[in-house]
């Protein structure tokens, strides 16, 4: 079984960006979070433990990852918790992984400015035309009702000439 979380954090060390042998994109890097809390007998700001782990993204996302995080950013990454126990000669210790789902800026630190790759627009425009395809019944009758009265009313009221298509962006 493994825990989803999600973590905020400053990036510790410059991401590491591999690609193996069957073609599979790695990028890791050490995120370290820690909390803070205002200690009111000191009045100021404290920081608290700070909790280190190893983030691991594959394939596209890591992709991104190297081109877009660096070493000193605050982020936010959603992924998969693992917790592994290890062994040299003469250490022990314990690792703490997250395989990162979903990673992004953290904007409470900083502003960003978003790029959609190439990979990501061919497979939104991909889905966009299968679900267009899915959505067209026989006869047009449902296609047509919810296209022609819901797409034509709706585009009225809100200033869209008949012959422009408005397409909603799920976010």
């Amino acid at each position: 079984m493994s825990d989803t979380l999600t973590l905020t954090g400053l990036v510790a060390t410059q991401p590491t960006h591999l690609v193996t042998g069957d073609g599979l994109s790695i990028t890791s890097f050490r995120l370290a979070s820690n909390q803070r809390r205002y200690d009111r007998a000191q009045q100021k700001w404290v920081d608290g433990i700070t909790n280190w782990y190893t983030v691991t993204t594959f394939r596209q996302l890591a992709t991104n990852v190297i081109a877009s995080v660096h070493k000193g950013q605050r982020i936010v990454v959603t992924g998969r918790l693992k917790v592994r126990d290890w062994s040299t000669d003469d250490k022990k210790g314990t690792s703490i992984e997250l395989d990162a789902e979903a990673l992004g800026h953290d904007l409470s630190w900083g502003t960003a400015t978003f790029t959609r790759s190439a990979a990501a627009a061919v497979a939104e425009d991909d889905e966009l035309a299968a679900g267009e395809a899915a959505a067209v019944e026989p006869h047009g009758e449902a296609g047509g009702d919810a296209g022609g009265e819901a797409g034509g009313e709706a585009g009225g009221e809100a200033g869209v000439a008949p012959e422009q298509e408005t397409v909603a962006t799920p976010f």
